[in-house]
C-alpha cells in the first residue's frame, strides 16, 4: 500500500478494516423448500389443500406478537405504504430524538413480496404436493439497538415458510466491543473518524465470534417470530449480502482532497475488465457472460467510483471528505473461491478450491478474501498516484542493462512492440497466479520462442518480473506494477489529453 506507507503516512490518523453492512437470511430446515413442506404436512397428517388453514393461525400468532411487543414498549406500528420511503432515513430521524441506548427503536410494517407455496394435484401421476409460488404478505420490521451488535433490524414475514432477514453493521458491532474495552472512539454514521488505539481496534475487528453471533440470531428469531416454536428445529442462517471496508482516515480533509480527485479521474479510465477480475481474485475467461463495468457518481456525501463484476463489486469513495474507503461488496458469496474441505457424492472428503459456502460460518474465511480484494485495489491506485516516483521508475527501466557481457536494451512505452509486452504482463489473470513462458507466448504469437525467451530475460534484468525458485512461473514485481501502470497512464491518457488541448 504505497499510497499509505510511503507518501502519506504522516497525514493519516489511522487505518481500520471491518465488515460493514451484513444481511443474513434465516430459513427453517425441512420447510424452506416445497418438497420439505410437502413432507412436513404429510408427516403431520395435514391435507395438502389445507395448507392455507395450517398457515393462517401461525400468521395470526406473529401479528399478535408484534402488537404485544409494540404495547410493551409504548410504540405504534407504522404501516409504510409507499416504496419511495427510505426506512433507513426514517429510523435515523427517530434515533436523533430517542438516542442510541439499547432497546427497541421502532416497528414498521409493509406489504412486500414473499415466497410461498400453492397446493397442486398432478392428474398424470396422481400425486398431490406443494409447488413454489410468489405472493405478497405483511412484513414487520423490528428496529432495535442490541448491546452486542448495535443497530439491527429483523424482517419477519407473516406467511409460511417465514424466511427471516436480519441486518446489522460491522462498525456498530465493533463500537460495542470498543465500549466494553474502554477504548475511546468517534463514530460518524458507519465509520470511525477517531480512535484512541487503532491497533487494538483492528484486533477486535478481526475476531468476530460467529458462534456467539449464531446464538444471538436464534434469540432474535424466537422473540420476533414465535411461529418457530411449532417446528422441531431452529433457523439455518446464511449470508445474503455483505460489505467489507478498508478505511484510511486522514488527519485533515484537505489532505484527502489533495489526492482524491486525481485518483478517481485516473481510475475511471485506467481500470479495465481484467483489472476488475484481478481485484476480486478471479480470472477473466473468454466465455464470461455476466455484466462488468465502471460507474462514477457524485453524491451528497461525496463522489464514488464503483467497479462491478456479476454479483460482486469494489467501490472507492470519500466519506465525509475525511475517510478514503475501499469497499468490496457481494450479494452472492459463492462468487468467491477458497481452499476448503469438499465432500464428494461418493462420501469422500478432500481439500480443494471450491465456491464459498453461504453459511454464516463463512464470515471468517470470507473476511480474508474481501480484505485481499481491497488491498489489491489500494495497490493499484497507489501505483498511479505519485507521478514523481513514476518518472523515476520509468527512467530506471528505460536504461540499457549489461549482463554476462551482453547488453539488454531498456523499454520504451512509445514502441509498439514493448507496449504489447507491457499490456500482456499486466493481464489480470497473470497478476493472480503468475504466468509461464507458454502463457506469455500465446499473447505474442508473432514472436518466435527464442524472441520470447529474450523478452523475458529483459523483463527480469530490468526488475519488472521475477521467477519463483524451482518453478517455471513468473510474477510481476512491485517495481513492475508501479512502472508499467505509470507508463501506460502516460501513453494512454495524459499525452492524448495534452495533444487534444494543444491549439491547431
Amino acid at each position: 500500500m504505497d499510497l499509505i506507507t510511503d507518501r502519506y503516512a504522516e497525514k493519516i490518523a489511522g487505518i481500520l478494516e471491518c465488515y460493514d453492512r451484513i444481511i443474513l437470511q434465516g430459513t427453517i430446515p425441512g420447510i424452506c423448500h416445497a418438497d420439505g413442506m410437502t413432507g412436513y404436512l404429510y408427516a403431520n397428517n395435514i391435507r395438502i389443500f389445507d395448507y392455507s388453514k395450517f398457515a393462517e393461525p401461525l400468521r395470526d400468532e406473529i401479528r399478535e406478537n408484534a402488537q404485544k411487543i409494540a404495547a410493551e414498549n409504548q410504540l405504534e406500528i407504522e404501516h409504510v405504504r409507499s416504496h419511495d420511503i427510505r426506512k433507513e432515513k426514517l429510523i435515523e430521524g427517530i434515533l436523533e430524538k430517542r438516542g442510541r441506548h439499547p432497546g427497541l427503536v421502532y416497528i414498521l410494517s409493509a406489504m412486500e413480496a414473499c415466497p410461498t407455496y400453492k397446493p397442486w394435484h398432478d392428474k398424470k401421476t396422481g400425486k398431490t404436493y406443494l409447488k413454489p409460488d410468489q405472493a405478497k404478505c405483511l412484513h414487520y420490521y423490528f428496529y432495535f439497538i442490541d448491546e452486542e451488535l448495535g443497530l439491527c433490524y429483523v424482517r419477519v414475514p407473516t406467511w409460511c415458510p417465514f424466511r427471516l432477514q436480519i441486518y446489522f453493521n460491522g462498525h456498530g458491532w465493533l463500537a460495542a466491543q470498543l465500549g466494553k474495552k474502554g477504548i475511546a472512539f468517534t463514530l460518524l454514521d458507519n465509520a470511525f473518524s477517531a480512535m484512541a488505539d487503532w491497533g487494538k481496534a483492528q484486533q477486535l475487528a478481526d475476531n468476530l465470534n460467529v458462534r456467539k453471533l449464531h446464538k444471538r440470531l436464534n434469540q432474535f428469531a424466537r422473540r420476533f417470530c414465535p411461529a418457530i416454536r411449532h417446528f422441531p428445529v431452529e433457523y439455518h442462517w446464511s449470508i445474503m449480502q455483505v460489505e467489507y471496508a478498508t478505511d484510511i482516515v486522514f488527519s485533515r480533509q484537505a489532505d484527502l482532497q489533495e489526492i482524491y480527485g486525481a485518483i478517481t479521474r485516473t481510475a475511471i479510465h485506467a481500470v479495465k475488465a481484467d483489472n476488475i477480475a484481478t481485484f476480486l481474485g478471479r480470472k477473466l475467461h473468454g466465455n464470461y457472460q455476466d455484466e462488468m463495468g465502471n460507474d462514477f457518481h457524485t453524491r451528497i456525501e461525496g463522489t464514488r467510483i464503483k467497479h462491478h463484476m456479476g454479483p460482486a463489486s469494489i467501490k472507492m469513495y470519500d466519506k465525509f471528505g475525511l475517510i478514503l474507503r475501499i469497499e468490496t461488496t457481494t450479494s452472492d458469496v459463492s462468487f468467491f473461491k477458497h481452499y476448503r474441505e469438499v465432500e464428494h457424492r461418493d462420501g469422500r472428503r478432500t481439500m480443494a478450491w471450491a465456491a464459498m459456502k453461504k453459511t454464516i460460518y463463512s464470515l471468517g474465511p470470507l473476511q480474508q478474501l474481501l480484505a485481499s480484494a481491497n488491498h489489491r485495489y489500494l495497490e493499484f491506485i497507489s501505483a498511479m498516484d505519485d507521478p514523481s516516483q513514476g518518472v523515476r521508475n520509468l527512467n530506471k527501466i528505460s536504461r540499457t542493462v549489461i549482463a554476462n557481457r551482453r547488453s539488454y536494451r531498456g523499454f520504451n512505452f512509445f514502441d509498439d512492440d514493448d507496449k504489447v509486452v507491457f499490456e500482456t504482463i499486466l493481464h489480470g489473470e497473470f497478476n493472480i497466479s503468475g504466468f509461464q513462458k507458454k502463457h506469455f507466448h500465446r499473447h505474442l504469437a508473432q514472436k518466435s520462442g527464442a524472441q520470447v525467451s529474450r523478452i523475458l530475460k529483459r523483463l527480469r534484468l530490468h526488475g519488472l518480473i521475477k521467477k519463483v525458485a524451482g518453478t517455471y512461473k513468473y510474477y510481476l514485481t512491485k517495481l513492475g506494477r508501479l512502472a508499467l501502470t505509470a507508463g501506460l497512464k502516460l501513453k494512454n491518457f495524459l499525452i492524448p489529453e495534452l495533444t487534444a488541448a494543444m491549439p491547431n
